[in-house]
């Protein structure tokens, strides 16, 4: 199960081309200037199986996918469920966004799990005093745009590099 706030289907601020954005319910960095505080509160959404959540994803065959919040990593075994389902059953991507920075996630086997289905991680907490509204899928300079497959495989941050 997943506490989700809402599904947005179509969406294009989650990442590249259009996405089924899963928004979770539940964060406990609680980032000043946050642009989504109605998901730091644990349980307020509606808990959603990642079976219904996996059809809803795969009913349209060409929206890639993004988890959001709230901090998915803060529900990372049902995150990593849907996102093994995902994974086994499409080529879409998955783009991740959390407030834990990347190397800190390495050390907890829960978000291990989740991190090998995601190809694309949002890391870092929203710093107010870093905002640019010009980021490229991001709120605040400070924030990273990582290549998990390429990172994993390196031993080492690997930055997104958009392709044109």
């Amino acid at each position: 199960m997943i506490n989700v706030l809402r599904v947005l289907h179509d969406t294009t601020v989650d990442g590249p081309g259009f996405r089924t954005s899963i928004y979770c319910a539940g964060c406990k960095h609680k980032c000043p200037g946050c642009h989504n505080p109605q998901s730091w509160a644990f349980g307020v959404g509606d808990d959603r199986s990642t079976d219904d959540l996996f059809k809803e994803i795969m009913s349209d065959p060409f929206a890639d996918v993004t988890f959001t919040g709230g901090d998915p990593f803060f529900q990372a075994e049902g995150f990593a469920e849907l996102a093994a389902r995902i994974k086994a059953k499409s080529d879409k991507t998955i783009w991740c966004y959390t407030g834990f920075r990347y190397e800190d996630l390495l050390h907890n086997d829960a978000a291990q799990n989740l991190l090998q289905y995601i190809d694309v991680l949002v890391d870092g907490p929203f710093v107010q005093a870093l905002r640019e509204e010009d980021l490229l899928f991001c709120g605040s300079k400070n924030q990273r745009l990582i290549d998990v497959p390429r990172s994993r495989k390196e031993g080492c941050v690997v930055l997104w590099q958009r392709e044109e």
